[in-house]
């Protein structure tokens, strides 16, 4: 199989690339960034100009030196124009996370090979054994963490990083799961997802990547025997061989282990967790309400559970709001939503590099597709509109992402007229509080603390009145807006402005606390809040934030329509309509979402909107038009230097389960593309072979 083109970032000074990932060794927190290569070329003819590149690696297999100075020796062979310049040295740097040490090996050529390991200090010390068995399963673990869904997202975060499979066969899988189970009960050194507080035994980025690689690839036999022989050390492995027994349609063992270990560790929250999310996912699709109704009570009682077992852990309370979103109980799927701790995002471990003098990304022929090779240059020249740019949505990340998700899936079934009600029911609004408080300031004055405060507080005070206007107006979730007919939207955006009153604010913690230092306001005088909550900061803020989704979601649906009813084009850059796109997909409405992709797709090629859409194909079962995006998605991953995508070999392995490997392999090659690109995707099918997925035999 042909491997990726070699990017090539030229140094401003020597070894710059090499110390700057020195300096940055004491802040790394996690798996560490990608494997850096840097390389020393030279002229034939002038030995002592000397001129330094580099580039980013992940995937290589770093379980000794030779293997990871096998890899610089590729580079020499196949790399670069040998009557121009040529290598004579090289050093390949691959982070340890076990031990915070960076591995590397230096190469002369011709010459030596030296191995040693760098620490948090710059120190350099001896690389041992056991030091290179951590190495190999943090590459491997860092491969899945980094490569990209097909979106690529990830592929534009880094610039030059060549991307591949760790695990291409049964014999490289035994080594990985042979290193994952000496090192198992040391995963939690190496972190967690930015979801999970505290990493444990089965919360961290092994068990993660292990999980990962299992529902990639399809090999749940090897993780039941992997977490079989786990669980007899420790009871807590039971919730991950429960995961990897649903998801490998196992759901009977998988609901005996479980109910096994619950009875020996009765407050094992990720345990809990498990058995909630299983029947959460069971009442889904029902064979009667009645079952329906049994399943989710069974899930509230263990979500419930597992909120009492880890009280700190964002993922339990979420469970719980969804629970109670799936039972349509609002007012305490919001009351929970607020109780979530909400934890900073801590993106995954970067390079930090200096500028480099030179940049070169070369194409190989192979990825050579004319739809592909002309999106750089169109996305350049495109307009986008101010609003869409800053939608802060669509910056969200770890436990806000979350919450938004849930809070949207909210919106798309109740509205956002009937949220905006829950809202004020659940909780204490600015305009209310204050209402009462300037009223309980003057009925103190007349009869010190003996009124009991009477009445309802006035609809315009808790977001009632803006609600009423919306609903009156009609348009859906935010309506009211006015929109004016023009060319380009931008009259609409301003007018909607104008005509749109935000959702009230809730009332702050710290000011009702600063509010009750007069001990004679006492709790029996704020009877009328006796059944509300104070609203967390960062909830308020995600009511604004959705505010301004559905705004902009609603005038773009309105004019929409406008515009087909007078039989003219709507006109927008391809680039707003991906953020459209992606803008419908957050507000649950995938329809529209796949309608703004398609727009996109017809202008230029973008692989974030070919991706939105295949989502869509895989559940309509249109196994062509599947075969078809993921044909160019493969081609452009090798485009930008990366062979390997879990979700895109996920795809092809599902195909072949559903359709058989010889009808895929012949739908491929039947369709009107380069024989070269076509052999990219190919190469995917012959992974789902050689690991023997369901529907390759014969």
């Amino acid at each position: 199989m042909v491997a990726p083109a070699v990017p090539e970032l030229t140094e401003e000074h020597l070894h710059e690339s090499i110390d700057a990932r020195t300096e940055v060794l004491s802040t790394l927190r996690e798996l560490g960034p990608p494997d850096l290569v840097h390389l020393i070329k030279q002229a034939p003819r002038n030995p002592g100009k000397q001129t330094g590149i580099y580039h980013h690696v992940t995937g290589v297999d770093a379980s000794s030196s030779a293997s990871l100075a096998a890899y610089i020796n590729t580079l020499t062979y196949t790399a670069f124009d040998k009557t121009t310049t040529k290598i004579v040295e090289g050093v390949y740097c691959c982070y340890n996370a076990f031990s915070r040490l960076d591995m590397r090996v230096h190469v002369t050529i011709p010459g030596s090979v030296e191995s040693y390991c760098i620490d948090e200090r710059g120190d350099k010390r001896i690389a041992s054994d056991e030091l290179w068995l951590e190495t190999y399963l943090c590459s491997v673990l860092r491969a899945y963490a980094y490569a990209d869904d097909g979106s690529g997202d990830t592929i534009r975060k880094i610039m030059g990083v060549r991307r591949f499979n760790p695990v291409t066969n049964t014999e490289t899988e035994h080594k990985f799961l042979q290193a994952a189970e000496q090192l198992f009960f040391r995963g939690w050194q190496l972190g967690s997802d930015s979801v999970v507080q505290v990493p444990n035994n089965v919360s961290n980025h092994l068990t993660t990547g292990l999980l990962k690689y299992f529902h990639t690839t399809g090999r749940y036999a090897s993780g039941i025997n992997l977490f079989e022989k786990l669980r007899s050390r420790n009871i807590e492995v039971s919730s991950l061989l429960a995961k990897v027994l649903i998801i490998g349609n196992e759901e009977v063992q998988a609901v005996r282990v479980l109910h096994q270990a619950v009875k020996q560790s009765p407050m094992d929250y990720v345990m809990l967790d498990t058995q909630a999310e299983f029947l959460l996912n069971k009442a889904l699709n029902p064979v009667t309400p009645e079952l329906k109704e049994e399943r989710l009570n069974m899930a509230l009682r263990c979500a419930d559970r597992s909120t009492i077992a880890a009280p700190s852990e964002f993922g339990t309370w979420a469970r719980l709001a969804e629970v109670y979103v799936a039972i349509e109980d609002w007012e305490n799927a919001l009351t929970t939503l607020n109780s979530c701790p909400m934890f900073t995002y801590q993106d995954k471990d970067a390079p930090v590099m200096p500028d480099p003098k030179e940049i070169h990304l070369p194409t190989l022929p192979e990825t050579r597709l004319d739809e592909i090779d002309s999106e750089p240059e169109s996305k350049f020249s495109e307009q986008v509109h101010p609003t869409l740019i800053g939608l802060r949505a669509a910056q969200y990340k770890g436990t806000f992402k979350q919450a938004y998700s849930i809070l949207t899936e909210m919106t798309a079934k109740i509205g956002w007229d009937q949220l905006l009600k829950i809202r004020s029911n659940v909780f204490v609004m600015e305009e209310e509080y204050r209402g009462e408080k300037q009223h309980l300031e003057e009925s103190t004055k007349r009869n010190a603390s003996t009124d009991v405060l009477r009445g309802t507080p006035d609809p315009t005070a808790n977001g009632d009145d803006h609600e009423e206007r919306t609903e009156a107006n009609g348009g859906g979730s935010i309506a009211g807006t006015t929109i004016v007919e023009t060319t380009n939207g931008e009259t609409s955006i301003a007018d909607a402005d104008a005509s749109l009153e935000k959702p009230e604010h809730t009332i702050d913690k710290k000011e009702v606390k600063s509010g009750n230092e007069d001990h004679d306001a006492t709790d029996e005088q704020f009877s009328r809040f006796n059944n509300k909550r104070l609203c967390e900061r960062w909830l308020d803020s995600l009511f604004m934030v959705l505010y301004e989704d559905l705004r902009i979601y609603t005038i773009w649906r309105t004019e929409m329509a406008q515009y087909r009813a007078q039989s003219m084009q709507y006109k927008k850059s391809a680039e707003e309509w991906e953020i459209l796109g992606s803008l419908a997909e957050r507000l649950h409405h995938p329809e529209e979402a796949a309608e703004a992709y398609r727009a996109c797709l017809s202008i230029r090629f973008s692989p974030k909107a070919l991706q939105g859409i295949l989502s869509g194909f895989e559940k309509e079962k249109a196994t062509r038009e599947v075969v078809a995006a993921v044909i160019r998605l493969v081609t452009w991953q090798y485009r930008w230097y990366s062979e390997f995508s879990p979700e895109l070999l996920l795809t092809i392995r599902t195909l072949i389960e559903n359709e058989g490997a010889v009808k895929v392999r012949s739908i491929i090659q039947a369709t009107s593309m380069p024989q070269a690109v076509l052999d990219l995707t190919h190469h995917y099918a012959a992974l789902c072979a050689a690991f023997r997925s369901t529907g390759t035999e014969g």
